[in-house]
């Protein structure tokens, strides 16, 4: 496609947008929305588009794209009602902090590696944050408390790291582990009110991520591989209870368990 048919689709998308929000001729759901009720849908096409890409199949990443898209103009467009700005607008400020943040591919800066462009990358970021902030700015700024929390709780972990507040070894990090997770033994045994329990809970998931940080894994994505191993898993436990005329919630814990390790044995998938 070239750039003026792409330019034209683009036109033709804002022109569908801007008709289903018309008062008199849109579409009334359309009508009724603002940001806050948008909000929701723009989080979660973009967990449709990471589906797709995860799935690997490219019809769905082209479809769940344009859907993410459609989320943007969405939201451009209710800012346009409002005088705020425009789809324009927002293309604009992107291609001038693409620009901006990559002087080495749009000026005469140079960076070595990838990892000296994230370095500098960061840098840049930080600089505008401090111009946004002011006297106040603070390391944590633009982490967005709507994240997923595994996203956040890294991203966190990740600015706090730059400015030097960060474990020296892995070995730190693990102790550190062991340390929450028998902090949150103790107040198990102590019996200390719910809120207090899982407050040691999270401090242990918080260090989990950090653990994470350290192997240079992404936490959201270890975990939902923990997570579809342990689906894959029990489907199979439960097509195996099913051939014995088993129900699983009749099982005793030893059989349950033996089912587990067969379905282990039976994928065989490398993992423990």
């Amino acid at each position: 496609m070239s750039s003026s048919q792409t330019g034209t689709e683009v036109q033709q998308l804002l022109e569908i947008m801007a008709r289903l929000r018309d008062p008199e001729q849109g579409c009334p759901w359309d009508q009724e929305q603002d940001f806050s009720t948008i909000a929701p849908y723009t989080v979660e096409e973009a967990y449709e588009v990471a589906d797709a890409i995860e799935r690997n199949v490219p019809e769905d990443l082209r479809d769940e794209l344009g859907d993410l898209l459609f989320q943007v103009v969405f939201h451009a467009q209710m800012a346009k009602e409002r005088d705020w700005f425009g789809f324009d607008d927002v293309v604009a400020s992107i291609n001038r902090k693409m620009i901006r943040r990559h002087p080495h591919v749009f000026a005469d800066a140079q960076v070595e590696n990838a990892s000296e462009q994230t370095k500098a990358w960061e840098h840049h970021k930080a600089k505008e944050r401090a111009a946004k902030g002011g006297a106040n700015v603070s390391a944590l700024d633009g982490v967005p408390v709507a994240m997923p929390a595994l996203v956040r709780a890294q991203k966190l972990q990740r600015r706090a790291a730059r400015v030097g507040f960060d474990w020296v070894e892995i070995s730190d990090v693990i102790d550190k582990l062991e340390e929450e997770l028998h902090e949150l033994r103790q107040a198990l045994q102590d019996e200390e009110p719910l809120a207090r329990v899982q407050e040691e809970l999270g401090d242990l998931l918080f260090s989990g991520v950090n653990l994470a940080r350290f192997l240079e894994a992404d936490a959201e994505s270890v975990l939902r591989a923990a997570s579809q191993k342990f689906d894959r898993r029990f489907r199979l436990v439960e097509v195996q209870a099913r051939a014995d005329g088993e129900s699983l919630s009749d099982c005793s814990l030893d059989q349950l368990e033996a089912y587990w390790q067969q379905a282990k044995v039976s994928l065989d998938d490398g993992t423990g």
